[in-house]
């Protein structure tokens, strides 16, 4: 079964940057479409970034222009580079294929923008 396992995220100011990793276990991840997703205090969990296995790119509206996905097919691993944090994009961040199927849940990287 697929494992993947975020990490990176910690507290920053705002307008500060962090970078996310999401490892994958499993070949699979080479053809799926994978992406980052989050999840803040009492609301539903919504797609901000994915990534096709070509390369191509799509962006929520919230963090376009800010946030940047990408994969390294090799490592199986893929990222997210967040610039410009608002205090609003604090939440737990999880990597899943996309769109969703039977794959688990990683534990997520807690994101915190506050001064």
């Amino acid at each position: 079964q697929v494992q993947l396992v975020e990490s990176g995220g910690g507290l920053v100011q705002p307008g500060g940057s962090l970078r996310l990793s999401c490892a994958a276990s499993g070949s699979i991840f080479k053809v799926n479409a994978m992406g980052w997703y989050r999840q803040a205090p009492g609301k539903q969990r919504e797609l901000v970034a994915r990534i096709i296995s070509g390369g191509s790119t799509n962006y929520a509206d919230s963090v376009k222009g800010r946030f940047t996905i990408s994969r390294d097919n090799a490592k199986n691993t893929v990222y997210l580079q967040m610039n410009s944090l608002q205090p609003e994009d604090t939440a737990v961040y999880y990597c899943n294929n996309f769109p969703r199927t039977n794959w688990p849940w990683g534990q997520g990287t807690q994101v915190t923008v506050s001064s």
